[in-house]
C-alpha cells in the first residue's frame, strides 16, 4: 500500500497542499497528518503510521523535513522502516531508499550524522573539563522510565521501533533504553510472583 505522512507546524496551517501533491504525483491511497511542530516530541499520528506500516508497503512524503526533526532522526525512522521491509520516499529530494542511488545519499546522510554527534560529544566533553575545574559539575541524575514507555517497549519487541529510536525519541542514550527495558520486565516478573504467592496460599 501506498501511504502518506503529512505534518504541518500549526492548527492554521493546512495540510490540502501536502495530500493534493502526494495523491497526484505519487498515487497516494491512505493518509496520516500531524498538526505539531517539528521539535514537538509527541507526533499521534506518526505513532499510528508506524504501527500502521507492514511488509511491502511505501512509505511517501513530500520532503523530509516533514517526517524527522533532523538528519539523526530520518536515519532511525528508514532503519526501523527498512527493518519491516518498507520503503521510504520523499518527492522533493526524489530519494528512494529501496534504489542504489537512495542507499547511497543514506550513506551520506549517516556519514554527516556521525560527524554532528562527534561534534556534539567533544563540546560536551569540552564542557565538562571546564565545569569540573571549577568545581561545578555534579553529574547527570538518572532518568526515571516514562509513563508512556510501555508503548514503546511492546514496539520494540514487535520490531516497530529499534533503540535507537526510541533512545532518540525520549533525548535519552541508548543504554538508557536497555535499562527501561530491564526494569519493566524485572517490575512484571516480580508481579508474576506475587501472584504466583498469592495462589499458593489459596
Amino acid at each position: 500500500m501506498l501511504v502518506g505522512y503529512v505534518r504541518v507546524s500549526t492548527v492554521e496551517q493546512s495540510e490540502e497542499r501536502q495530500i493534493i501533491e502526494l495523491r497526484e504525483k505519487a498515487g497516494v491511497e491512505k493518509f496520516f497528518v500531524d498538526k505539531v511542530s517539528a521539535k514537538s516530541a509527541q507526533r499521534p499520528k506518526f505513532d499510528e503510521m508506524m504501527n500502521f506500516l507492514r511488509e511491502g508497503d511505501e512509505l511517501i512524503v513530500s520532503e523530509f523535513s516533514r517526517l524527522a526533526r533532523s538528519t539523526t532522526d530520518l536515519l532511525n525512522i528508514v532503519e526501523s522502516l527498512t527493518k519491516k521491509d518498507v520503503k521510504v520516499r520523499s518527492l522533493k529530494e526524489q530519494l528512494d531508499t529501496s534504489t542504489p542511488q537512495g542507499k547511497f545519499m543514506l550513506t551520506i546522510f549517516g556519514a554527516i550524522a556521525e560527524f554532528e554527534r562527534e561534534l556534539l560529544l567533544q563540546r560536551q566533553r569540552e564542557g565538562i573539563k571546564l565545569a569540573k575545574a571549577a568545581g561545578k559539575y555534579k553529574g547527570r541524575n538518572a532518568k526515571k522510565c516514562p509513563k508512556d514507555f510501555g508503548f514503546y517497549e511492546q514496539g520494540y519487541y514487535d520490531r516497530v521501533y529499534t533503540v535507537t529510536y526510541i533512545a532518540k525519541h525520549y533525548k535519552v542514550s541508548r543504554p538508557t533504553v536497555y535499562k527501561w527495558i530491564r526494569e519493566l520486565k524485572e517490575a512484571r516478573k516480580g508481579k508474576q510472583k506475587c501472584s504466583a504467592n498469592e495462589n499458593a496460599k489459596k
